[in-house]
């Protein structure tokens, strides 16, 4: 059985989220009535209008950081930190200074009782097979001074 390669990130991702959504560029990474993967990049000033859909959903930024919405609360987050979106409760999230990555993993609760939220349709890709144009744009550099880097964590200090 062959290995699935799924691409995400520069080069892959196409305008996204809900609508009043400004500056966030995504991917979908993974769609079925299980629920949904999606990795969003945020430029300066972006923001996802504040909405509320009846699934559970975690926010997960990797890099960067900016600001959250869970009902009347907000908070900053940063990479590392993962918010948990409830169902039924209006979210949003936003960057003002500097950029963002997240993952958005939405659990839709399908099965008995619960409504099916999200559908997908898997499609056979085999090496070599182009579904979608190339997208357009990039994350601004992030440039790191030689002095904050820690190198036996391979990560930015």
């Amino acid at each position: 059985m062959p290995i699935d390669v799924l691409r995400f990130g520069v080069g892959h991702r196409r305008p996204d989220g809900p609508p009043g959504t400004s500056g966030i560029t995504g991917q979908v990474i993974h769609s079925d009535d299980r629920g949904i993967v999606a990795e969003l990049a945020f430029r300066r000033g972006a923001r996802i209008e504040p909405h509320s859909n009846p699934n559970t959903t975690y926010f997960i930024v990797i890099e960067g950081g900016g600001w959250v919405l869970v009902g009347e609360e907000r908070l900053r987050v940063a990479a590392g930190e993962a918010i948990i979106w409830p169902p039924d409760v209006d979210h949003g999230a936003w960057t003002d200074y500097s950029e963002m990555r997240a993952f958005v993993v939405e659990f839709t609760g399908a099965g008995p009782g619960f409504p099916l939220i999200v559908s997908g349709e898997a499609v056979p890709v085999e090496p070599g097979d182009s579904l979608a144009e190339r997208g357009v744009g990039a994350l601004a550099p992030h440039p790191v001074r030689g002095e904050r880097i820690d190198r036996s964590t391979g990560e930015p200090a």
